[in-house]
């Protein structure tokens, strides 16, 4: 089950933030997750049904509680 939601959280942050051309390069790391998933499980699981636009949302309120990782992530597509 834990599994699954993480598969899901990952699946809905990097729809989010991976641009098209990135796509590839997150495909050869071997990563589904460009780093958000911990913060959406962390700090936005409440939003998680909701749709990705606002766990994208969720993540941009709160920013300062971000992982380096996930900041860098929202920072780098235009979030």
């Amino acid at each position: 089950m834990r599994f699954a939601f993480m598969t899901a959280a990952a699946l809905a942050v990097a729809m989010l933030a991976t641009p098209i051309a990135a796509a590839p390069a997150a495909a050869q790391s071997g990563r589904a997750d460009p780093g958000c998933a911990r913060d959406v499980s962390r700090l936005c699981r409440a939003r998680m049904n909701d749709g990705d636009m606002v766990v994208l949302s969720c993540l941009k309120q709160n920013r300062a509680r971000l992982s380096k990782t996930c900041a860098k992530v929202l920072s780098d597509n235009g979030q």
